[in-house]
């Protein structure tokens, strides 16, 4: 009897995660670049009664005879997918259309995201609305990347070709490869940066960090970095993000379901509490 109360307190801690992990995806329906999760639920260590045999001269095989004892948390997995795009007009809004993600720094350490809603701050960086700093390389004379990993910023110091002293920007914009070009009061379009993207072999390994932003893990590996349309990586859009991939009627049904199974396990207790109940009452 204690084994059918204990599988239905089980059955409650897991569909209440269940619930956890719905009503977060529900609630970040809206929110640009969220990754959903979903659940996946396993059996926990069935007790053997009876251990099976095989067949003999004097008699045939038998089967093992053995009690599950409830039902545990698997695993809770992203979903990669992409979200549909979203027109904001705003030249420093960045979409990724197909694989790869954003790089952007917190202090010393890099996290990927796949929202891109950037702006420029006051010192000329493109940041996301948490502070963090968007990621990209300096371009050498011919256009390619070049050295690590830099701030994506309006400098001009590494502007190709050379800007003349006395000529100012006075406009930039985002080509299709991630390019930050500006336009110069002596009418030339010089290349500025190109905004850098990262991929994983397994995405799903990565870990949730805050504010739609992912962190490596050892079963993600590590990320390769390159450039939109280049090995791999999709192409980018100005004007546009991301929206999340949540897909609301499916978190609905998944939320019936989990409510259904907290209530079945709720009724295996309470049952389990009747029986005792009335073994106990069998002396009276």
């Amino acid at each position: 009897m204690l084994r059918s109360l204990f599988a239905g307190i089980s059955g409650l801690r897991v569909n209440q995660t269940a619930l956890d992990v719905t009503g977060n995806n529900i609630a970040n329906a809206s929110t640009v670049g969220f990754k959903s999760s979903g659940f996946v639920f396993q059996d926990t260590l069935s007790q053997m009664l009876t251990a099976g045999s095989s067949a003999s001269t004097a008699s045939g095989g038998t089967n093992a005879v053995q009690i599950g004892l409830g039902v545990q948390l698997a695993a809770t997995n992203g979903n990669f997918t992409q979200g549909s795009a979203q027109t904001t007009g705003r030249g420093t809004d960045l979409i990724i259309m197909g694989d790869g993600m954003f790089v952007t720094r917190k202090g010393t350490e890099d996290l990927y995201t796949r929202a891109g809603s950037f702006n420029f701050d006051n010192t000329g960086t493109l940041v996301n609305p948490a502070g963090q700093r968007v990621q990209g390389y300096a371009l050498d004379a011919t256009g390619n990347p070049t050295g690590g990993l830099i701030d994506v910023t309006l400098s001009t110091a590494n502007a190709q070709p050379a800007v003349p002293a006395g000529v100012s920007m006075t406009s930039y914009a985002f080509g299709p490869d991630g390019t930050l070009s500006g336009t110069f009061s002596d009418g030339q379009t010089r290349s500025l940066c190109r905004v850098a993207m990262a991929n994983f072999v397994n995405p799903m390994g990565l870990e949730r960090a805050s504010d739609t932003s992912f962190r490596a893990t050892a079963n993600s590996g590590t990320p390769t970095l390159g450039t939109a349309g280049i090995g791999g990586m999709g192409k980018m859009a100005a004007g546009e993000v991301e929206m999340s991939n949540v897909d609301l009627a499916a978190e609905f049904t998944n939320l019936i379901i989990a409510q259904r199974g907290f209530e079945a396990s709720s009724k295996v207790i309470t049952t389990s509490d009747q029986i005792l109940d009335d073994l106990v009452n069998i002396k009276r």
